[in-house]
């Protein structure tokens, strides 16, 4: 499974009703086509399947144009994902980073905690590595496999411990704080404050930011 199901839910609840050709500019503005390979088939296709999976609701008053809206069932399967990408390092950066895209929608609490489980499992991950190299015997050159191993996983270690230090200072608004883009709908809200204007702009003082996308003609091939 890609990131890109649990960037389209995410993106969809974040506004509540939105069309594909919004999720797909937002999500080009992000950079998600290099660090997550999101591309416009994979969006369209993903609010296919979810709407034939009963995650998404479509909706076609507007003519040419097919807007889609969150399910309970879909408000489940977005925090599930959302919680299993913060806790569980995978190989793979997609999956953290849709996680990092839609972490104000969980509360401080939890974040902090799932990250504490991440951190856990990332430890093991070093030492278990550490081990390997301490053990080897043959061939040599293996030692430069684990070495890969034990370094990234340290690092993500201390990018983890580092992200926990910041939630705990109050860095952010989480879910049921003030100006939060965690609450479902809420974009359209944050969007004519202002508070959307740049790839997380503010995170440094707490306050709300999410990315604008660019005011570009629609690509060819695109459905709105």
């Amino acid at each position: 499974m890609s990131a890109t199901r649990l960037l389209v839910l995410g993106m969809v609840r974040g506004y509540g009703r939105t069309h594909g050709y919004r999720i797909g500019t937002d999500l080009i503005s992000w950079g998600a086509d290099d660090w997550a390979n999101v591309k416009w088939g994979s969006i369209y296709h993903a609010l296919r399947k979810l709407t034939d999976d009963g995650l998404l609701v479509d909706h076609d008053e507007v003519p040419g144009r097919t807007e889609y809206e969150l399910t309970e069932r879909g408000e489940a399967e977005f925090l599930r994902l959302l919680r299993d990408a913060v806790r569980r390092p995978q190989t793979r950066p997609d999956f953290l980073g849709g996680a990092l895209a839609m972490l104000p929608a969980l509360p401080r609490d939890e974040a902090i905690r799932l990250l504490r489980e991440r951190r856990t499992a990332l430890e093991e991950i070093r030492d278990k590595a550490q081990g390997q190299i301490d053990g080897l015997v043959d061939p040599r050159h293996w030692s430069e496999l684990f070495g890969l191993w034990q370094q990234t996983a340290a690092g993500g270690v201390a990018w983890t411990s580092g992200l926990i230090g910041r939630l705990e200072a109050g860095a952010y608004a989480m879910a049921g704080e003030p100006d939060s883009p965690g609450r479902p709908g809420s974009w359209h809200e944050l969007r004519g404050q202002g508070t959307l204007d740049g790839p997380h702009s503010n995170l440094n003082n707490g306050a709300a930011s999410w990315p604008t996308p660019p005011a570009s003609g629609r690509r060819r091939g695109s459905r709105r």
